[in-house]
């Protein structure tokens, strides 16, 4: 995998991650800020699943296919909790889209460890 880009896509997982939990705290509902925070966000991971399917078709790697699941879920767990955040806009919302971020983050995470080709 990219290092700068998994590391970029990190930071801003939790940026994202606090920027849900701080619009909780505030007691505000998730706005078009928001939306374009997770839209940025999406966008890594999107441009990360396209590097990273091309990169594991060119190497053998020992769990290929966990690998490419964790990179599907990964561009899926965003815009999923997003919808749901926004279904019945309430202050929880943020809340709901911190999750999501923290478990990109974490399956992320799972994605370098689990980058290691062989041969």
């Amino acid at each position: 995998m990219y290092d700068a880009l998994a590391l970029a896509t990190l930071v801003a997982t939790g940026a994202l991650a606090l920027f849900g939990l701080v619009l909780a705290a505030l007691n505000r509902a998730p706005g078009r800020e928001l939306k374009i925070a997770v839209g940025v966000v999406v966008a890594l991971l999107a441009a990360q699943a396209v590097l990273g399917v091309v990169r594991a078709f060119g190497v053998t790697l020992p769990e290929q296919s966990t690998f490419l699941i964790y990179l599907a879920v990964s561009v899926c767990v965003l815009p999923i909790a997003t919808q749901f955040a926004y279904a019945e806009p309430t202050r929880w919302g943020g809340v709901v889209v911190a999750v999501g971020a923290i478990a990109t983050l974490v399956a992320v995470l799972r994605l370098q460890g689990l980058w290691v080709p062989s041969g």
